[in-house]
């Protein structure tokens, strides 16, 4: 059997210099938004602009952004995933599990929340590439079957494991967590596998033009397995950095999280057509919605208000993505 090669190039490409033109108008727009937005709430709020705020924002995206590099790939090929946010439950109630109630050691517990995350990706990929189909409606089974294992384990309620992961989540350096750190090298390295590996080439490839790459001689099945796992694994990261920072595994962490995740990457820039995303816009996407939420929770906007405001804020994202697909097809 062949090894996968990249895709052949088209005959026509964008110059290397209006790609970068493109890529810092990106850029510039996601930093014009999110300098509005910190100037809009530190004028309506005295509190917003200093650096406990922003420090406390920092420690509080890690989950969100690992997830959101994930769900970055995922898009790309066009597919989806709605489980995240359950699966990112189910790996700290089968953390917390191992040390309260089984007595692993923590390196040990970590491990399993990994391999929970792996496994749960691994099987919403699997099966939706045996018996394509969609992936929409597979992780919708999967939030559900992964939400409800978060309650088995935990038999309904809260874990308290204290202080046993908390270093993940404790001030590193200037009061910024580990986990942010951990967040950003991911960010980092994920945005080099996607732009400068073969990997990441048959990922936006598969995207863009899945029965092109099967002529080129690359099967794009144990592709989709591979990204909706990496999703998995990232969203058992982020249970581990979830409960670091609650102390706690809650079977209901990360309820309606899928759709943050989501609406980062869209507001990142990244397709819901597929073919097209970046890892480092996502990352701005992220910052957006947090400190959106940061915002309106400082102006003392009620829950209802804000959801309502974030759904807003993903419509506009999406409506925004379908321009850039019409402008792209004229």
């Amino acid at each position: 059997m062949n090894a996968p090669t990249a895709p052949a190039a088209p005959a026509a490409t964008p110059s290397s210099a209006s790609v970068w033109r493109s890529q810092l108008g990106t850029y510039l727009g996601l930093l014009a938004v999110l300098a509005g937005m910190v100037a809009l709430f530190s004028s309506l709020s005295e509190y917003f602009w200093s650096a406990e705020t922003f420090i406390t924002i920092a420690n509080e995206i890690p989950a969100l952004a690992v997830m959101a590099v994930g769900m970055t790939f995922v898009l790309i090929i066009a597919g989806i995933d709605l489980s995240v946010g359950s699966v990112m439950a189910l790996a700290a109630a089968t953390s917390a599990a191992a040390i309260l109630q089984w007595g692993w050691t923590v390196p040990a517990a970590a491990a399993l929340a990994l391999a929970t995350g792996l496994v749960c990706g691994t099987i919403t990929g699997a099966i939706s590439v045996a018996w394509r189909l969609p992936s929409f409606i597979v992780s919708l089974g999967m939030l559900e079957a992964v939400r409800g294992s978060a309650y088995v384990v935990t038999d309904s309620r809260t874990q308290y494991v204290g202080d046993a992961i908390s270093w993940l989540s404790a001030p590193f350096f200037g009061g910024i967590s580990f986990a942010f750190l951990l967040a950003v090298v991911l960010v980092v390295v994920a945005q080099l596998v996607l732009s400068r590996t073969v990997f990441g080439r048959c990922v936006v490839g598969i995207g863009t033009n899945e029965e092109a790459m099967r002529l080129a001689g690359v099967d794009p099945r144990p592709i989709r397995v591979i990204v909706f796992a990496m999703t998995g694994l990232l969203a058992g990261l982020a249970g581990l950095m979830q409960s670091a920072r609650l102390e706690a595994a809650d079977p209901n962490a990360g309820t309606g999280m899928e759709l943050q995740v989501i609406a980062a990457v869209v507001i990142g820039g990244t397709s819901l057509m597929g073919g097209r995303g970046s890892v480092v816009n996502t990352a701005f996407g992220v910052l957006i919605i947090a400190v959106l939420e940061a915002g309106l929770a400082q102006v003392g906007a009620s829950e209802p208000s804000k959801r309502i405001i974030t759904g807003f804020v993903i419509v506009a994202a999406v409506i925004v993505d379908t321009l850039r697909q019409r402008r792209a097809k004229v």
